[in-house]
């Protein structure tokens, strides 16, 4: 029997907490950014979620699928902000020729899935924050759909999004459902983002939380 050295081990738990911790954050970030810049938005996810609640100390995870407008704005939020918009790395595994371009076998590709989820003609206003262009709409970022790739597609892609999608939905369902947000000090938003493995805000903004009751 073969097992795994302390040191694999080691790498692959770290793998998996720093996978699953920075990019569900910057998500949720980036989610809330956007509801605070979008007060009807906000307003439409919140109603939804204390329907849902209907004065229950949580929403529990099975009630989410009741929340279409939540799966539409977590959509939304993924396509204007996508945690790691360059994805992982590939590799060709044989020579092709695409767009009359000649890759060879060996090529390193890197995907953006950053402006391949901002190109105006998929898109109708994709600098807009709108999540109702996902109700009554197949598109989905299972790997199925190639307009909206945050988690990677085929074989290669996350092994994480079926956990990253119920942490998501889960914490931001709560989050409108116990408390109204707003800006604290702050007039106007710098939607500047940060460069690295994952895009967070470069400047913080200050939030006030207060409990709805």
């Amino acid at each position: 029997m073969f097992m795994e050295s302390p040191f694999k081990l080691h790498l692959s738990i770290y793998d998996i907490f720093s996978g699953g911790t920075d990019t569900t954050s910057t998500t949720l970030q980036w989610a809330i950014t956007e509801l605070l810049r979008n007060p009807r938005a906000m307003k439409e996810l919140q109603q939804e979620a204390r329907e849902i609640g209907q004065g229950r100390s949580l929403i529990p995870e099975e009630d989410l699928d009741k929340m279409p407008y939540l799966k539409a704005v977590i959509k939304e939020a993924f396509r204007l902000h996508i945690p790691a918009p360059l994805l992982v790395p590939r590799e060709s595994t044989k020579d092709v020729k695409l767009l009359g371009y000649d890759i060879a076998s060996g090529t390193q590709v890197v995907v953006n899935a950053w402006a391949i989820a901002r190109d105006p003609s998929v898109w109708e206003e994709p600098e807009e924050f709108r999540p109702e262009r996902f109700l009554n709409n197949p598109i989905d970022y299972k790997g199925f759909h190639f307009e909206l790739i945050p988690f990677g597609a085929g074989r290669r892609g996350c092994p994480g999004i079926n956990f990253a999608t119920v942490i998501n939905e889960l914490a931001l369902a709560n989050l409108v459902y116990k408390f109204d947000f707003a800006l604290s000090g702050e007039k106007a938003f710098d939607m500047t983002e940060s460069y690295g493995i994952t895009v967070h805000r470069k400047y913080p903004i200050l939030v006030t939380a207060t409990s709805y009751k």
